[in-house]
Parts: structure tokens; C-alpha cells; sequence
């Protein structure tokens, strides 16, 4: 049986596939670096594998949602830490048995926290656009596509 996706989905449905990956890298790289940003442990907190995590790991991800989706995904990019941080957040909240010593950082320290790594994230997906076209910004206009090619030209 084939199955055909309309081409008025097929824009939705990779971003959805790229949000998801990113999403997944993401989650991915804090369990694999053990850290959880929304948890303070003293000045201990912030140490080299926490910056790691904050700044690197979402730049990764947002650099691999532009990857997927291509050009436009610099704007899908945010979305990816987003779920990620608010869904650890939401965790850590209703988890009723943190260690001692440990503190659940109060929403407006943690919405900090979120703007850093989003905004990694924007630098990954930005990144990852230039990886895509080669280069930034707008193409000269004698390096586009010109769709007639017998069509005369007034110069």
C-alpha cells in the first residue's frame, strides 16, 4: 500500500521530526553529562560540565532541528530546549524527595536559565543554516536560478 502525504503537511510534518531530534539530543546530552540545570547544589553548581550543558548541548541541538528542517529552522530551533527545560522543570517540581542541600531553582532564576540556552540554541540553528546554504544572507541576484533560459535579457 503507498501512502502519499499531501504537500501542504509535509512542512509541518518535518518540523515536527526536527523538534523532536533536537528535542532528543538535547534530553540526550543532560543525561549523558548527568546534569540537571534546574537543580542548585551550592557554588558547586557551576562547573564546567554545567556550562557544558547549558551553552553547548542546546547549540548542538538547535543546530541539528536547522540540519533537518533546513532553511527556516533557525525559527524551529527555540522550541527543542524549551520542552526539554520545561518538562525537566515540571519533573523536578512535582518530585517530592530531593537530596539535602539541594534547592529547585525559584521560576525566575530558572526562566534565566532557560533564555541562555534557548538563545544557544538560535546560535546552533543560525550555524546550522550557514552550514546548509554555504553562506549567510542573501544570494547576489546573478547566482539565482533564472527559470527561462531562452528568455532575452536588457542590460
Amino acid at each position: 500500500m503507498n501512502v502519499q502525504i499531501s504537500s501542504k503537511f509535509m512542512p509541518a510534518l518535518m518540523a515536527i521530526v526536527a523538534i523532536t531530534a533536537g528535542a532528543l539530543v538535547n534530553y540526550a546530552g543532560d543525561r549523558l553529562l548527568g546534569i540537571r540545570l534546574e537543580l542548585f547544589w551550592g557554588v558547586s553548581t557551576f562547573s564546567p560540565l554545567w556550562s557544558l550543558d547549558l551553552f553547548v548541548v542546546p547549540f548542538i541541538a538547535g543546530m541539528v532541528v536547522s540540519m533537518i528542517y533546513g532553511l527556516g529552522g533557525k525559527l524551529l530551533c527555540y522550541f527543542a530546549p524549551i520542552l526539554v527545560r520545561g518538562i525537566s522543570y515540571i519533573q523536578m517540581a512535582n518530585y517530592e524527595g530531593l537530596p539535602d542541600g539541594v534547592t529547585l531553582l525559584p521560576l525566575g532564576y530558572w526562566v534565566l536559565i532557560l533564555i541562555v540556552a534557548v538563545e544557544a540554541a538560535a546560535f546552533g540553528g543560525v550555524f546550522g543554516e550557514i552550514l546548509i546554504k554555504k553562506v549567510y544572507g542573501r544570494q547576489p541576484k546573478h547566482l539565482l536560478y533564472k527559470r527561462s533560459s531562452g528568455s532575452s535579457s536588457k542590460k
